[in-house]
């Protein structure tokens, strides 16, 4: 068995979404999901489908987006994985409807970071074991730092109080 790592490609700062789901309709699944939670939502969603012909299949809003999701996806090629890709909305606002999506098995991140997925390989397929996301933590927040973050989640209205 052989450990790899795969960087994820995408635009600095572009938020994306890897998961695991079990079934072909993944991907219409995935794209009802969004479109019903985020109004004038672009986004590109991949899946890896690991049984039958084993393809990528893929779906989304934005066609530069789709590509996206369809060129890492066949990078990975990791069983039953699946990628969106996100402009004009954030992870906050689609996670929870994700979670609903039947076959979704897991989500293993949501991110704007760099992002390397970490998979095993054996003569069978490939699996995820885990994902690197981002940077190793530099130390702890401040006081200042501590009231500037609180001051930032109420300046963009996750916060009230």
């Amino acid at each position: 068995m052989d450990i790899k790592s795969i960087k994820i490609e995408k635009p600095e700062g572009m938020n994306m979404i890897l998961g695991q789901a079990h079934f072909i309709k993944t991907v219409e699944d995935i794209h009802e999901a969004l479109v019903c939670s985020v109004p004038g939502i672009r986004f590109g969603v991949g899946f890896c489908e690991s049984s039958g012909p084993c393809l990528v299949r893929y779906s989304g809003t934005d066609n530069r987006l789709e590509e996206l999701a369809r060129k890492n996806c066949a990078i990975l090629a990791a069983g039953h994985s699946f990628l969106v890709f996100l402009e004009n909305a954030y992870p906050i606002n689609v996670l929870r409807a994700l979670r609903d999506v039947p076959e979704i098995c897991s989500i293993f991140c949501a991110s704007a970071n760099p992002v390397e997925v970490i998979v095993a390989e054996s003569s069978q397929g490939r699996g995820i074991l885990g994902v690197i996301d981002g940077f190793t933590t530099k130390g702890v927040e401040s006081d200042d730092e501590k009231r500037e973050r609180k001051a930032f989640l109420r300046e963009i209205g996750y916060k009230l109080c």
